[in-house]
């Protein structure tokens, strides 16, 4: 070949790799990836793009004792929480008096298993702060919270562990003294559970103007995705039975255990959490007419909706009796993210 051809064949090559540059330049290119987009278009792109074991991962939330990097990778995982060890057996997996940045790092292990799948799409950690941090050495624990400054206080403590998502707060409205949880409600006086909504400004920022009606709202990093729990009747059972029946009509359902949601959807707030009890005998995580037909397309809540610990398991009686059942109910119900317990790999 002569240097004249050499010539051309290198100056033809260097045009091919600077093609084939630009090409995976192009296909590199992901417009849900792009913060300048707007936030709809970023959403339609991710989900097309998305496959059906993706979406399902997606919509799993796994507790921490069985979380690890391979985990989220390999079974695309959208959601880790530390449940309470006093309840569930479940935690963090490490130390009682570990600092600030052991946490950090663990979550940020996580998190690296959660970006190095196909898509890359962040997991979400979630915590029971609803008592201010509670699950961390020397964090501020208050014996109650009880409104915007408590909640900003607690979002502050909890970011600063690398979490961004809490279970609080509980807007229960416990008319039975003998329920077991009633200490984690404001009060038996719904008009008083409304006014300790504004919490949720405190650990989420305040709202915008201009933010969309039923749109959950985050100001920044120093603030949390807040879950307003357990929708709903949860403090009304019969005799107080946890867990138990609320019989009640709609209006008064409405009067007395809905207000508080709907002055939690109008603040922004990001979840809802379904309550393990019932509504005149129908399990709320299976109750279409609330979660779907109230929540979703009446408030207009554009938020997700987490079942509680196992709650998909309870639909049927006995408990985890029928799960591909449980599962096609509390879906088709609205549930947006399971819950699932440490054995979350015998239900894929």
């Amino acid at each position: 070949m002569g240097f004249n051809n050499m010539g051309k064949f290198s100056v033809l090559l260097m045009m091919v790799m600077m093609w084939c540059w630009a090409s995976m330049a192009e296909a590199e290119y992901m417009l849900y990836k792009d913060p300048k987009q707007p936030q709809s278009v970023r959403i339609n792109d991710l989900l097309k793009r998305m496959t059906l074991e993706e979406k399902i991962g997606q919509m799993t939330q796994i507790e921490k004792s069985v979380a690890t990097k391979e985990v989220m990778k390999k079974y695309l995982i959208g959601s880790v929480l530390s449940a309470p060890v006093s309840v569930f057996g479940g935690g963090s997996g490490l130390p009682k008096q570990a600092p600030p940045e052991m946490w950090v790092n663990m979550v940020n292990d996580l998190q690296k298993g959660a970006l190095s799948t196909r898509l890359g799409i962040p997991l979400i950690y979630g915590i029971d702060a609803v008592h201010g941090h509670n699950a961390v050495y020397r964090a501020t624990i208050f014996p109650h919270n009880s409104g915007l400054g408590i909640g900003a206080a607690t979002a502050l403590e909890v970011r600063a562990t690398g979490i961004q998502y809490t279970f609080a707060p509980c807007i229960a409205v416990c008319r039975d003294p003998r329920w077991g949880r009633c200490y984690e409600s404001y009060s038996e006086d719904p008009e008083i559970v409304r006014l300790m909504t504004e919490i949720i400004p405190g650990l989420q920022g305040e709202i915008t103007d201009d933010s969309k009606k039923g749109a959950p709202f985050v100001s920044g990093q120093q603030k949390l995705a807040a879950c307003a729990k357990h929708y709903v009747g949860d403090g009304g059972t019969h005799l107080g039975i946890n867990t138990g029946n609320t019989i009640l009509d709609r209006k008064k359902l409405f009067s007395i255990h809905m207000p508080a949601y709907n002055d939690s959807v109008i603040k922004g707030v990001t979840t809802i959490m379904a309550s393990f009890s019932s509504w005149n005998g129908v399990k709320m995580h299976a109750n279409r007419n609330l979660i779907t037909g109230y929540l979703k397309n009446k408030l207009k809540f554009k938020g997700f909706v987490i079942s509680d610990w196992q709650g998909i398991d309870m639909i049927t009686d006995p408990p985890h009796s029928n799960y591909t059942y449980s599962i096609l109910t509390g879906i088709n119900a609205g549930i947006d993210m399971v819950c699932y317990l440490s054995t979350f790999n015998n239900c894929t």
